[in-house]
């Protein structure tokens, strides 16, 4: 037998290790498309969170649409149900309840605690969550009896009497309560915090706030300077929480002003009232009452939203919100 010649076996060894270290950087770079230094990169987190969302939210639907035709049946006749508190609180609880499992998913992969995405349960019911609610309700009866000055707005008289009064302020704080929860959370829990991470506070909750206005849409009789509002209202509500570090004022506001809605009996966001206390009416143009929107999509409401941002901002002037460095690419986000 022939001698293996040295020079051919050491070119065969070089050109061998140039492939592996070859494959190896277009290994290392493909993992980099889905890992960064912290773990899976905020983008691909994004939608392991929506997709959670999407089968959680969805499954449930159609189990309690009794399968998919029944939860096509449903949807079809959407906008024929009457929203009670009964099936406001209902849905909302249920809805929240598989978001706050979707957000222990996360933070159990992400390995940071559940509160860091602004709910954090022992600040539950204290005073941000009552700074909000009185606030909101405060707002939505300044916005009225502006309305109400232009000749625009009036009550009629009391809906309601007697013990109904108290079941309904106890039913429809509660219903709200769960709604604010929900909604909040879904926009601003996981999602503003892993944005926040890749673009900085604001520009996520413009993105987060335009997704909650996306939301609304599909509302009866929604119009576009409604939608518009729900994006002001987002924008508000991202202050609280930038401020405050938790989103109990914001659920707070947003409980107190549909709260209010519900009470002085004009719609919310095109939702006709139901059980309220006070009979109202509308008169004038649109774009003074908001028509059959309700307050939401009259030109007033950005004003109260902006003075309530103005007066809050006077008393919360810190900014606590946890994430400070922001990376400059959504790819390269931790």
């Amino acid at each position: 037998m022939s001698l293996p010649n040295p020079l051919k076996a050491a070119e065969y060894v070089h050109e061998s290790a140039r492939h592996f270290q070859m494959r190896s950087k277009s290994a290392l770079g493909l993992r980099s498309v889905f890992v960064g230094p912290n773990g899976l990169r905020a983008g691909w987190r994004l939608l392991v969170f929506a997709a959670l969302v999407v089968i959680l939210l969805g499954s449930s639907l159609i189990i309690r649409n009794g399968g998919i035709q029944g939860f096509r049946e449903a949807h079809r006749h959407e906008r024929e149900i009457t929203v009670t508190p009964l099936l406001l609180g209902m849905s909302t609880g249920i809805a929240f309840a598989l978001l706050c499992v979707a957000t222990w998913i996360m933070s159990r992969i992400e390995r940071r605690k559940f509160s860091e995405y602004g709910l954090c349960l022992r600040r539950a019911m204290r005073k941000e969550f009552w700074t909000g609610s009185v606030s909101g309700f405060l707002a939505i009866g300044a916005t009225l009896l502006a309305m109400f000055l232009l000749h625009g707005f009036r009550i009629t008289g009391l809906a309601l009497h007697g013990a109904a009064i108290l079941s309904s302020l106890v039913e429809w704080g509660s219903a709200f309560l769960l709604a604010g929860l929900c909604e909040e959370f879904l926009c601003r829990g996981y999602a503003q915090y892993t944005l926040t991470t890749v673009m900085g506070f604001w520009p996520a909750a413009l993105v987060t706030s335009v997704l909650f206005a996306f939301g609304h849409v599909f509302n009866a009789n929604e119009t576009g300077v409604g939608v518009a509002a729900v994006v002001l209202f987002g924008l508000l509500h991202c202050l609280f929480l930038q401020r405050t570090r938790n989103l109990w004022c914001a659920v707070g506001f947003h409980a107190g002003w549909d709260f209010g809605q519900t009470f002085y009996g004009v719609p919310d966001s095109g939702i006709v009232p139901y059980h309220n206390v006070f009979s109202s009416a509308f008169q004038g143009p649109q774009w003074l009452t908001g028509g059959m929107v309700g307050p939401e999509a009259s030109v007033l409401t950005p004003i109260a939203l902006l003075v309530v941002a103005l007066v809050f901002s006077c008393y919360y002037r810190e900014d606590r919100y946890p994430i400070r460095s922001v990376p400059l690419m959504l790819g390269t986000g931790s």
